[in-house]
């Protein structure tokens, strides 16, 4: 499993696919969300601007992230 650290909380579920470079850009990262590509803590997550905190887990193409504050 993959950490991604985050300097606050919250941020936006396609910010932080965007930003990690797990998808290209945001436009991409909101249609990846919104067709249920991306998983947030096990459940399919379609809310582009989905709150994420420490201790979440974000799962998109076979790869998990563990979300953490640093």
């Amino acid at each position: 499993m993959n950490t991604i650290i985050i300097n606050k909380e919250p941020v936006e579920l396609f910010k932080i696919l965007k930003f990690e470079g797990i998808v290209g850009s945001g436009g991409e990262a909101k249609m990846v969300i919104s067709e249920g590509m991306v998983k947030v803590n096990g459940d399919i997550e379609t809310q582009k601007r989905k709150k994420i905190v420490s201790g979440d887990t974000i799962e998109f193409m076979d790869e998990q992230f563990k979300v953490t504050l640093g």
